[in-house]
């Protein structure tokens, strides 16, 4: 029943690569529905079994810095295109096994949304999990955000051997209580506690300081002058040159490496794993365009734009495109964007542009944080387009998208410039 499945996902992706799609779901679903318990069969043969990330932000970028750091001494199945359904973890199995039936690795590390996450948990019971965090994104699908926290809830009581939680946000710590596998924590120090809000925090509350021991902690963060952010492991602080850019990503670096130590990886690897990770697909990826620097950036909620926007302390862009897409995978409740604070975007001297679907509601936006707009274009190839050729060569443009405008954009950018390794 193996080899079939596999033949029948490889062929359904065959075809579709033929007609020039991308293939990242429909053979998942196709081998899903004629044979249901492929999944729970293929993730049985791993040795060291199945890592799932999951949590509202960062869980794309994470699961990339997991998989790297584990490949430093593990053979690492991962869905690393961002399909986080059931079948896109199908898809990847299917994919990576051979025409055999083979499949040739020793751990999975699978991101997975927070609802489908509990679904694949049902389905194969992960020896690991690492949970991130809990904050207010699609409305139309989860709801508030303690329904979102009961369905990680869920995933650390499907765990078998060790759980990772985010100690900074109390929902997510708190989970603890749910699992009978062992338990550690990652997070930040107290000094940097703010720049990190947990849901309440984001919205005026009072900032809690954990006092749970972490397993790594996050010291400082990069800067003109120490590019290097500081991870303490063990007691003693190390410093890491990490290329995802932004605080968020030196937290997600954290919890990576926390996961990491819990299958017994020296600290000197975990660090020299990490140095290695690039951005993950759409999240701080760049590219070059007629000699500019074209930066894309993934926003899907208040809390991940607030902090994908500090991004732009590091250098400031001579040009800046929103791109606001509101399609079901976007969430087609788009109020959130009145969650974020644009306000820093005002006195920048950048060029702005708002793209997307929502391109006009995006500047109606901006005006009330009094920031103008150059120009206002659905068409997101145009709004590009035109922000590249404002600026000289040399110059940095980023672009911040939702969901489907960053699958877009990226298809754009791949066609029209390079990307940068």
């Amino acid at each position: 029943m193996t080899l079939l499945a596999v033949w029948l996902g490889k062929l359904t992706l065959l075809g579709l690569r033929l007609i020039g799609r991308r293939g990242n779901a429909l053979p998942g679903l196709v081998v899903e529905k004629v044979f249901p318990r492929f999944l729970a069969r293929a993730m049985a043969r791993l040795p060291e079994g199945v890592v799932v990330v999951t949590g509202t932000n960062g869980k794309t970028t994470t699961t990339k810095m997991v998989a790297t750091v584990l490949d430093e001494g593990l053979r690492v199945l991962t869905n690393d295109t961002g399909s986080n359904f059931v079948r896109g973890a199908i898809t990847a199995t299917i994919e990576n096994a051979s025409w055999s039936g083979r499949l040739p690795y020793d751990v999975a590390v699978f991101e997975l949304d927070e609802a489908w996450a509990v679904r694949f948990v049902g389905l194969v019971a992960p020896r690991r999990c690492l949970l991130l965090n809990v904050m207010r994104d699609q409305l139309d699908r989860f709801g508030e955000i303690d329904t979102t926290a009961g369905l990680l809830g869920k995933v650390a009581a499907a765990t078998t051997g060790h759980v990772v939680l985010n100690r900074d946000d109390e929902r997510v710590a708190a989970l603890a209580a749910r699992t009978r596998a062992e338990v550690s924590y990652y997070g930040v120090s107290a000094e940097l506690r703010e720049m990190f809000p947990n849901d309440e925090e984001l919205y005026g509350g009072p900032v809690h300081v954990s006092d749970l021991p972490a397993t790594v902690e996050l010291r400082t963060l990069p800067s003109p002058a120490h590019p290097a952010a500081t991870l303490r492991i063990g007691g003693r602080d190390h410093d890491v040159l990490l290329r995802a850019e932004g605080p968020h990503n030196a937290q997600n670096a954290c919890g990576a490496a926390a996961l990491a130590l819990s299958f017994g990886f020296d600290q000197a690897r975990v660090l020299a794993g990490l140095a290695k990770v690039s951005p993950a697909f759409g999240r701080g990826q760049t590219f070059t365009v007629d000699g500019r620097r074209v930066v894309l950036q993934l926003v899907k909620n208040p809390a991940g734009f607030r902090q994908t926007l500090r991004t732009l302390d590091a250098r400031t862009p001579e040009a800046v495109v929103i791109a606001i897409n509101d399609d079901y995978a976007d969430g087609r409740d788009v109020s959130w964007l009145w969650d974020v604070d644009f306000t820093a975007l005002g006195p920048l001297p950048s060029r702005r542009y708002t793209a997307g679907t929502r391109a006009a509601d995006m500047a109606v936006r901006l005006r009330y944080d009094e920031v103008d707009v150059d120009e206002i274009e659905v068409d997101l190839e145009k709004a590009v387009r035109s922000a590249v050729g404002a600026v000289q060569a040399g110059e940095h443009v980023v672009v911040f998208s939702t969901y489907t405008a960053m699958w877009a954009l990226h298809a754009v950018l791949q066609r029209i410039g390079q990307a940068v390794q």
